[in-house]
């Protein structure tokens, strides 16, 4: 028998859609790429962790003599599961450990062995399979962001006298800003970040194009004439392109050195621009120059008149004085020498130690500019600088168009891996800068690789990252969805973003590139709006961090759904017509129509068949899982549909999960990728089942077998009442039965909001749109008793409740039962431990954990030590610190942990040292026993073969070439994990069983290590725990939450209310049958929000209850009115579900039929009993006397001016009087009052207000005497 699973009915047009990616794999992908552990080491790709070493090592010391070189990194088997770290409060990481080699280049130290060796770096958080970070016992996920991908900008920007001002901006991946900009005198900029500003003509001579004449010739603007008086002659009357000037040489001695230097000098005979007359040809001839340059004639050089009239404002004439006048720009100072000056250009621009563009920058610079720069050549070039300068002065002459900085090609997205490979950088570096350190003190001791490392750099900075990072974010875990969408979610804001308050509109904004890439609907209501967007369904991130999205060629008019989509960016999809995916078309894939509506950049226009590029795949192409999972969309208004995609996000997990009878089609491939659910891991049997675990006998062939160590039986332990982050609860319940066949990727279990393997947020209710006694004005909920009664609405929630215990100055606190000053009845559910019973209902004040401290009234002598322990006084010398359970705490205790340090004295060290020593020699068993395993399964695959030779990772060979395999050969390897080289048989696929095999041994190998190491350390140390804590308890209780009036529930439209009346279900209106409505809707909650898709569902939720049926209406491709009409129909009821309804307490019928069905709803997490507080006695403000305030502070509400006002107008001075006084802030008359109502005699007369004598002390506090006179 097959379990079930639930098939829907589908209503899409579109056939042939492609399967969704992984949802999860922007994610998992990105931290698989940055970590490359599946990859050789031989093998690894300059990316990621490994290339981030590549560029911190090789590491030498200041003179060159020793170097440490990077030769591999690997890491270990974490030593907890994900399971224990979150009870544990630890995080779920892997040591990082590296293979480096110390060598030395002096031949004066011969005597310096090369030394190789694994160094610890420190741990690093590993992702677990569902793409979060364990992190001090808390899921996190870091949030993927878009921000501006590196390359030249185009800009413009208007003057204040509106004038127009062209700008190109260089953006590195690493190093100095460049920009470009003109200037309302229509001179051209360069900007060195952002700060300091110079003529570009100073740029040029700086980068070797020296003089006048270089300049002009890269734009071709002048015209060469040799100097005779014939050729000057001739050109009477045309303009000087260049200063014409005298140059000399001067000789001086140097004072220092006591040489004789010479220095250039320059004197301007005659300026740019100049016009040529007779009287200046013997000047020009008496400078000996041999050329001058004039003007070009033509027309063409007039759009370079911004290079002359730079010329013009540049002070200088030469390089050397061009790199003097930036270093002094730079560094406001002097240049010491030459070689100085010249070096700080090319360290700022020119250097690959600390400026790159990165592979993304080279990428965009290339397009934008349509060179041809190799891709390796990360740093900016002549060329670069010189075609931007020519680019930007086509666009001052509107001969070329300025960027869009919203398009998503100039925008990327950084992943986990590549901001994790960040911080790693930082780290190294950090790291390498000690290194040096260390070297340059060790002279000619002996030292190693391990004594040059630090762990704890590396750690520390990861660790920063993880923890405060703001895109390192709390997991939202309400929901599989809300996990699901968290993982996915890019944002604009963080570290190298945007900023909330800076970002405009624009940014903001919907790009006609978001198509198919970001959701043009989902995202948050606020002031991040625009700013956090979710990845469409659809979309991939590439290699180089631009979003794709999948379309479908098209030749000719024609379609080929036999090859796959094609993945396009948002550059590659520019100048392309692209179709919609439900055009209509022929069984051959021809479209189906004389004109196309295609969508072209921001354009729609109507086009021949013939002419179109592309087709969409699929309908719901543009937008994110939250807005595919809303059915009938297409009839909704945006802004509900944002409220509606956000709102599932917030969807409780209900006791009874119930997946929708009108879905989308995707609720099955959220379940699946969100990873909460066990899916089969192929075909086989179910063996045993009960609510904790499912046991599977997976059918193998005989190969698998041979190839494997582990048994035909696995087992997968089931969820059960596990915290989410946000307090709601995981449980999973096996949908199996022993017997039962099961095929790959079968959903084994239910549970957290997932039902049958597909997503179930809500419940299916019987609705009625209608008023109802008032009850459900302005989006108000009635609802019926039935859905308290039966649990529909009822969910679980845990809250986790822990006491540290400490050592104190005084002596080490203490968990016990035996508490000072406390009732028998107070403790008589605690345990010797001081823990409360597991099965123990919880009321507000109850003690959960006992727990005493000792009390510092003075340190007891020894004697008295000994008198207390044996007549055991406690109650002198300790004062009660238990946990007792906050107000509005009702609830079960479902579970307690207590994890201890141990604590040593000589016997016990002496007996760990026997455990010790007992493990390894069990372990030692064990691993022989599995490299006995290994060799009879190595002999049955190869046994009687000849060995092809075989070496270890070092090049040695192990098994020599020409042999025949035997027993004894085997046996005699010691390892077994670093035969990486060579061929075992001349036979493929015999060599890859093998790979297979070792492969399979490794992982075994690697997990016996890894409880081997666990198990020691569990005896040497005790459960680790945060330093200074001693023991550490924790209480897991559960409130079983029903609906309450006050509960926000709603729609997947964005139809949001409040529970309003919770009302007998006789009083319910009820249809012609009998049948109560579950809850009533108020109709004037739809015309307005224009959400229509609530009444589609509606009509085709009553239709498939009828019949039994569930659908699949994917959206902008769903169930026609017709479709429903038909459906309707065939049920047996009304259509548009318009049916009369009676009254329930009367049972006269309403005059006009209202609208019912069938409407999915949800319970949101914000609930009444969350929220709703009273105030009684509690703290008050140490400075103002005043109540605090907030649920948390158990605090009251505040009275403010306005509300003093308020009373004022009345003339309500007695109430007035007291709220300021003996309700607040007197501190002698509030507690007479109390007193007096205890007592029950007459009120007191109130005295002065704290807030009063504050004022006064301010006063005083400015200088000011204040006496109080009567």
């Amino acid at each position: 028998m097959l379990a079930k699973q639930t098939e829907r009915v589908s209503f899409s047009s579109v056939k042939n859609r492609p399967d969704y990616p992984d949802f999860l794999d922007i994610q998992i992908k990105s931290f698989q790429d940055f970590f490359q552990l599946e990859t050789k080491s031989e093998e690894r790709g300059n990316e990621g962790l490994y290339n981030t070493f590549l560029e911190n090592f090789p590491i030498t010391d200041t003179r060159n003599q020793f170097v440490l070189e990077f030769l591999d990194y690997f890491v270990d088997p974490p030593r907890y599961s994900i399971q224990e770290c979150i009870e544990r409060g630890l995080t779920y990481s892997v040591p990082l450990k590296a293979r480096l080699k110390l060598y030395c280049t002096d031949p004066e130290h011969e005597d310096f062995e090369t030394i190789v060796q694994d160094v610890y770096l420190g741990t690093i958080p590993y992702m677990t399979p569902s793409g979060t970070f364990c992190i001090n016992g808390a899921e996190r996920v870091v949030v993927s962001q878009l921000h501006r991908s590196p390359g030249v900008f185009f800009g413009q920007s208007f003057h204040a006298n509106g004038t127009k001002l062209y700008s190109a901006r260089v953006i590195p991946f690493k190093g100095s800003w460049i920009e470009f900009a003109t200037d309302i005198n229509s001179v051209m900029y360069a900007y060195i970040d952002r700060k300091k500003k110079l003529p570009v003509t100073t740029l040029f001579r700086a980068i070797g194009f020296e003089r006048d004449k270089d300049i002009l010739e890269i734009f071709d603007l002048a015209e060469e004439v040799k100097v005779s008086k014939t050729g000057l002659k001739k050109v009477l009357g045309r303009k000087l392109a260049a200063r014409v000037l005298n140059t000399w040489y001067e000789d001086f001695v140097d004072e220092d050195t006591g040489e004789v230097v010479s220095i250039e000098r320059n004197e301007i005979v005659l300026d740019r621009d100049t016009e040529l007359e007779k009287e200046h040809i013997e000047e020009i001839l008496e400078t000996g120059s041999k050329t001058i340059l004039l003007h070009k004639e033509d027309n063409s050089t007039g759009d370079y008149a911004i290079i002359h009239n730079t010329l013009q404002k540049d002070p200088t004439n030469s390089e050397k004085e061009a790199v003097e006048h930036i270093y002094r720009q730079l560094r406001n100072a002097e240049p010491p020498d030459e070689e100085t000056a010249r070096g700080i250009i090319d360290k700022l621009f020119f250097s690959d130690q600390r400026y790159s563009l990165g592979e993304v920058g080279r990428y965009r610079m290339n397009k934008k500019l349509g060179l041809d720069v190799a891709m390796d050549k990360q740093v900016l070039t002549k060329e670069d600088i010189i075609t931007i300068i020519k680019y930007l002065i086509e666009l001052i002459n509107s001969k070329a168009e300025i960027d869009d900085i919203d398009h998503l090609s100039n925008r990327r997205v950084r992943t986990v891996g590549e901001q994790l490979s960040q911080q790693f950088g930082v780290g190294l570096a950090r790291m390498a800068r000690t290194i040096r350190e260390r070297m340059n003190v060790r002279d000619n001791e002996v030292f190693t690789p391990i004594d040059l490392i630090n762990a704890k750099t590396l750690s520390s900075v990861i660790n920063s990252f993880f923890g405060t990072n703001q895109l390192s974010q709390f997991m939202d875990q309400t929901n599989p969805l809300a996990e699901i969408t968290h993982k996915r979610r890019l944002s604009a804001l963080g570290p190298g973003g945007l900023s909330r308050e800076r970002a405009g509109f624009e940014v903001r904004d919907v790009h006609y590139t978001h198509y198919g890439r970001l959701c043009p609907i989902e995202t948050p209501e606020g002031p991040n709006i625009g700013l956090i967007s979710s990845l469409s369904v659809y979309a991939k991130v590439n290699g180089m961090g631009f979003i794709e999205t999948p379309y479908r060629k098209v030749e000719n008019g024609k379609l080929d759904f036999s090859e796959e989509p094609i993945y396009l960016s948002a550059e590659e999809e520019e100048d392309k017509k692209i179709a919609q995916a439900n055009i209509p078309l022929k069984e051959d894939g021809t479209i189906d129509s004389e004109r196309v509506i295609a969508r072209m950049e921001g354009d729609f226009p109507v086009v021949d068949p013939k002419e179109v590029h592309y087709t969409d795949v699929a309908p719901n192409q543009i937008s994110s899982i939250s807005a595919s999972l809303i059915p009938f969309l297409e009839h909704d208004d945006a802004n509900r549909a944002l409220m509606g995609s956000n709102m599932m996000r917030q969807a409780l997990p209900l006791l009874q999960a119930d997946s929708p009878i009108v879905g989308t089609g995707l609720e099955r491939q959220v379940a699946t990728d969100s990873r909460v659910l066990i899916n089969a891991e192929g075909e086989g049997e179910v063996e045993y089942v009960d609510a904790k675990k499912i046991i599977i006998k997976y059918d193998r062939t005989e190969e698998e077998r041979m190839v494997s160590f582990d048994s035909d039986s696995k087992s997968y332990d089931l969820i059960k009442f596990r915290k989410t982050n946000q307090g709601s609860s995981i449980n999973l319940k096996p949908i199996v039965r022993v017997g039962d066949r099961v095929t790959k990727g079968q959903v084994l279990c239910q549970g957290y909001a997932t039902e049958a393997g597909e997503l179930a947020l809500g419940r299916n209710m019987k609705v009625a749109f209608m008023p109802w006694k008032g009850y459900n004005f302005e989006d108000a909920i009635v609802i019926s008793e039935k859905v308290v009664r039966e649990d529909i609405f009822t969910s679980i929630h845990i809250d986790e409740y822990s006491l540290e215990v400490r050592d104190t100055k005084l002596g080490n606190e203490e968990l016990t039962n035996d508490i000072p000053n406390v009732s028998e009845e107070a403790t008589k559910d605690l345990d010797e431990h001081g823990m409360i019973r597991i099965g123990a209902e919880v009321k507000p004040g109850d003690i959960l954990i006992g727990k005493i401290t000792p009390k510092g009234e003075s340190d007891p002598t020894p004697e008295e030590k000994l008198l207390r322990a044996i007549f055991g006084d406690k109650a002198g010398d300790v004062k009660d610190a238990s946990l007792k359970a906050s107000p509005s705490l009702n609830g079960v205790v479902i579970e307690k942990k207590l994890f201890a340090r141990a604590i040593k004295d000589k016997r016990k060290r002496a007996q760990d040292k026997e455990d010790v020593a007992a493990l390894e020699k069990k372990y030692d068993a064990k691993f022989a026993n599995l490299k006995a395993e290994l060799v009879d399964k190595l002999f049955a695959i190869i046994g009687g073969k000849t060995a092809q030779g075989v070496q270890n990772d070092l090049g040695e060979e192990v098994m020599p070439k020409g042999k025949k395999y035997t027993l004894k050969m085997l046996n005699a390897v010691d390892d077994y994990t670093h035969l990486t080289h060579g061929t075992w048989t001349t036979d493929d696929h015999l060599n890859t069983l093998v790979a297979d095999l070792i492969h399979n041994y490794k992982i075994k190998e690697n997990d016996l290590q890894g409880n081997l190491r666990r198990e020691k350390f569990t005896i040497s140390v005790g459960d680790e725990l945060p330093s200074g804590i001693l023991k550490l308890a924790k209480v897991y209780i559960a409130k079983k939450r029903k609906l309450k009036v006050g509960d926000k529930m709603a729609g997947r439209h964005g139809n949001k209310g409040i529970v309003a009346r919770i009302v007998r279900q006789e009083d319910m209106p009820f249809l012609d049958d009998g049948t109560p409505v579950d809850i009533v809707l108020n109709p004037l909650g739809v015309p307005s929000r224009m959400n229509i898709g609530q009444i589609y569902e509606t009509v085709l939720g009553w239709a498939g209850q009828k019949l039994g049926n569930k659908y699949a209406t994917p959206i902008f491709d769903g169930a026609t009115i017709d479709q429903i009409n038909e459906l309707t129909d065939e049920a047996g009821i009304p259509r548009y579900g318009h049916t009369y309804l009676y009254d329930g307490g009367t049972g006269d019928r309403f005059d006009q039929p209202a609208t019912v069905g069938v409407i999915y709803m949800l319970k949101l997490g914000h609930m009444i009993e969350d929220k709703m507080h009273a105030r009684s006695i509690g703290p008050y403000s140490l400075i103002t006397q005043q109540p605090l305030g907030g649920k948390a502070q158990f605090g009251g509400q505040r009275f403010g001016e306005m509300e003093v006002w308020a009373l004022e107008a009345y003339g309500a001075s007695s109430t007035l009087r007291e709220i300021l006084t003996v309700k607040s802030d007197d501190v002698i008359g509030r507690a007479k009052t109390y007193e007096s109502i205890v007592k029950g005699e007459p009120m007191p007369e109130p005295g002065l207000p704290e807030s009063f004598n504050v004022l006064m002390h301010e006063l005083k506090g400015l200088g000011l005497d204040i006496k109080l006179e009567e």
